[in-house]
Parts: structure tokens; C-alpha cells; sequence
């Protein structure tokens, strides 16, 4: 099929499913969508066990499309730059420690210990290296799925705005820890003094170009009288900005999401505001929504592509356990650390586990590790976490949050 017949499939794919999720389902868009798409999927599963031919055109549709690259090279940009452009700045600072330790040390301690936990439930089956490859590329929590998710779960605005920036900040950390154990799989030893000189360059390389663009940006959406300029020039922003750090060799992630909130914060400096249009915010929410959607049908599409067989499903497994109980012990520790947990936030905790979120990106990185270094255990292991996460945590978050709400309103009147 040629690129417009499968953008015209996916994007159709994505209406029916849309329109099914929200008139018959009532169901969040995205969560309908990804769900419809993953039965349909199994359904043709199922279907291509008759008839193979079937199931090998499927798959066969499914492997032309590039994931990685659209993920990485497409989505990415401007999903990251829209949430960071959207934040609420004055709470995210507000909560600037907590976001700090969780998408630093928590990020750091993740990795490790997720490592460990998969290396004990393979019984050393799994290479040392393949662990550590999976606990780097999953320990991140996932922007696009944690934004889309925080937009239905009514959260306290603290918690809100931690779990937002955990999962802005906390990709640049976890692309130099991907990028150092690529290279020690690639038998380079890189030294501390290496990976600590890797993280200045990429992350400090990232804000002083996202805060010099977006003030460039800024300056320039000053000068014009027009919502359709301020919207190309902000266009121009998260794609170009992106573009020159990975040309750089800097984090194109920490870029777009440092430029975005520049860009907030530059426009808030304007005595007119006139720049912080609605149309604007319009735009980018809109953006942000269509693309959850398509995302989010792909992440469907791939059940098509995963080798599911006893191992991987086992992995599978162990993945969704090692995950969410790391995540639970990495947040019990940074609540102590920041005294998150005081009295009038004790369900910060479970919140902040269960709304820790993997996505697409960590799917786009497990699909770049080679078959020599678990390749195929690590993608299914990671798509079946993927799934879990957006599934169950993302789609039950807002009900558990709603139900401990009315609990705390009926609590008073029982007593």
C-alpha cells in the first residue's frame, strides 16, 4: 500500500473507533480507541489462524509503517512541546522538588532496580545487559500517555502538576541511560566522568537552546497582529528547535519541552497577553488530542507485529509486575524525601504509581535493540506493559479517584 492509502486507513481507523468509543462505549476517546483497535487486532489474530494469507497481509501493512522513526522523528515533537506548552507554571513550580527527585532519582533508582527485578524473575535466563536495557527504557513515564491521561483523572492540582513534569523531565535522563547501555552492548566501557559529561552535554546543551528559541519565537510573534502567524511560528518552534538539538546531538525531548514552557512563560511577560491567545492554546490542544488518537490506533495496530509466544508472555508478566511494584517502592522513597505524604495528601502515593504511565515512546526505543540483545523479549515485554498501563491504570485512574472522593464527602455526614 502506498504512504496516503495507510494514513487514509489509519486515520479512518481512528474516526470509526473514536466515534464508536464516545457515542456507544462512552468511553474516554483515546481509551476507547486503543482498546477497539487492540480486539479488532486479536480478532484478525484469531482470523489469520485460518487463514494465514490473511494474517501475513495484515502484519505485512502493519511492519510498513516505521514506528520508531514516526514516533520519534514525528509525534514526538509536537506532543511534547504541546503539554509543556499547556502546563499550569505556577503549580509546576509550586512542585518544583517533588518533580525534581522523581524525575531524577526516581528515575535513576527505577532503572536499577527494575533491571534486578527482571534479571530474578528470568532466574538468569536474561543477560545482565538485556535487563538493564529494558529497565532503562521503561523506567521513564511516558508524556503523551500521563498528559492524556491527567486530562480525565480529577486529581489534586499538586499531584496533577508532579505527575505532568515527573513525565516531561524525566525522558532526558532516561535517554542517556538507553544511550549508555547501547554502548556497553556495544562494548564500548564508558567511565562515570563519560555518562556525567553525556547527561551536561544533552540536557544542558537542550535548555539553553529551547529557552534561546523560544525567546527568539516570542520576540517575533511580538511584532505581527496575527493568531495564524503566532501559530506557524510555534509550529516552527517545536519542529525546528527538535530538529537542531538532534542535530546537536542534544535531547530533542528536553528541548521541546523546555521551549514550550519558555515560550509560556516568555508570552505571560507581555503586558498585552495578546500572545497567549486562546486560539492559539486552541491549536495545540487540538493537536494534542488528534495525535493521542492516531498514537494510540498504532499502539493497536502492533499487537499484530508482537511475537507472543510462552517466553514472552512470561516476560510479559514479570515486566508488568517488576514495573509498577518498582514504581510504588521508588515513590514511597521521594515521598519521604519531599514529605509529599503529609496528612492532607496520603493518597499521593497510590496516585502517583498508578498514574505513573508508559507509552509509545518506550515502544520506539524497544523496537532499536537488535535480536542478538533480547530484542523480542524486550518489545513484547514492553508492548504488553504498554497496554497494561494505558488499559487499566489510565482507564481506572479517574474512577478510583472519583470514588475516594465521594467516600470523603459521605465520610463527615456518616459520622
Amino acid at each position: 500500500m502506498s504512504t496516503l492509502q495507510i494514513v487514509s486507513l489509519i486515520v479512518a481507523i481512528a474516526a470509526l473507533f473514536g466515534w464508536i468509543s464516545t457515542r456507544l462505549l462512552r468511553l474516554p476517546l483515546t481509551i476507547g480507541t486503543m482498546l477497539l483497535t487492540v480486539g479488532a487486532s486479536l480478532i484478525l489474530l484469531d482470523v489469520g489462524r485460518f487463514v494465514p494469507a490473511f494474517h501475513t497481509w495484515a502484519s505485512n501493512l502493519v511492519q510498513q509503517i516505521d514506528f520508531q522513526s514516526l514516533v520519534l522523528n514525528g509525534m514526538l515533537p509536537l506532543l511534547l512541546f504541546a503539554g509543556a506548552f499547556l502546563l499550569d507554571l505556577e503549580q509546576l513550580w509550586r512542585e518544583r522538588l517533588p518533580v525534581s527527585i522523581l524525575a531524577i532519582v526516581g528515575t535513576v533508582l527505577s532503572f536499577f532496580a527494575v533491571a534486578a527485578l527482571m534479571r530474578l524473575l528470568s532466574f538468569g535466563r536474561a543477560s545482565w545487559i538485556e535487563c538493564l536495557l529494558f529497565g532503562a527504557l521503561i523506567s521513564p513515564t511516558d508524556p503523551i500517555a500521563v498528559l492524556e491521561m491527567l486530562r480525565r483523572a480529577r486529581i489534586s492540582k499538586a499531584i496533577e502538576s508532579q505527575l505532568a513534569g515527573e513525565s516531561l523531565f524525566n525522558d532526558g535522563i532516561g535517554a542517556v541511560l538507553f544511550l549508555t547501555m547501547i554502548q556497553i552492548a556495544a562494548g564500548h566501557q564508558p567511565t562515570a566522568g563519560h555518562i556525567a559529561w553525556l547527561l551536561l552535554l544533552q540536557a544542558g546543551g537542550a535548555i539553553v537552546l529551547g529557552i534561546a528559541a523560544a525567546w527568539l519565537t516570542s520576540r517575533l510573534m511580538c511584532m505581527v497582529q496575527s493568531y495564524q502567524v503566532d501559530i506557524l511560528l510555534t509550529l516552527s518552534l517545536a519542529f525546528g528547535g527538535y530538529l537542531l538539538a538532534l542535530l546537536g546531538h542534544l535531547s530533542g525531548p528536553l528541548e521541546a519541552v523546555i521551549a514550550g514552557i519558555a515560550l509560556r512563560h516568555f508570552n505571560r511577560l507581555k503586558p498585552s497577553g495578546r500572545i497567549a491567545d486562546d486560539r492559539v492554546d486552541e491549536f495545540w490542544t487540538l493537536i494534542d488530542e488528534v495525535q493521542n488518537s492516531l498514537l494510540f490506533v498504532l499502539l493497536g495496530l502492533e499487537v499484530l507485529v508482537v511475537a507472543f509466544n510462552p517466553t514472552t508472555l512470561r516476560a510479559g508478566l514479570a515486566a508488568i509486575l517488576s514495573v509498577n511494584a518498582v514504581r510504588l517502592a521508588v515513590v514511597a522513597l521521594c515521598a519521604l524525601l519531599v514529605r509529599i505524604c503529609r496528612r492532607e495528601r496520603r493518597s499521593a502515593i497510590f496516585t502517583l504509581t498508578w498514574g505513573g504511565l508508559r507509552g509509545g515512546l518506550s515502544i520506539a526505543l524497544a523496537l532499536s535493540i537488535p535480536p542478538s540483545l533480547g530484542g523480542h523479549w524486550i518489545f513484547a515485554a514492553t508492548y504488553l506493559v504498554v497496554v497494561f498501563s494505558i488499559l487499566v491504570q489510565g482507564g481506572s485512574l479517574h474512577l478510583l479517584m472519583s470514588r475516594k472522593q465521594q467516600s470523603r464527602k459521605t465520610t463527615p455526614a456518616a459520622a
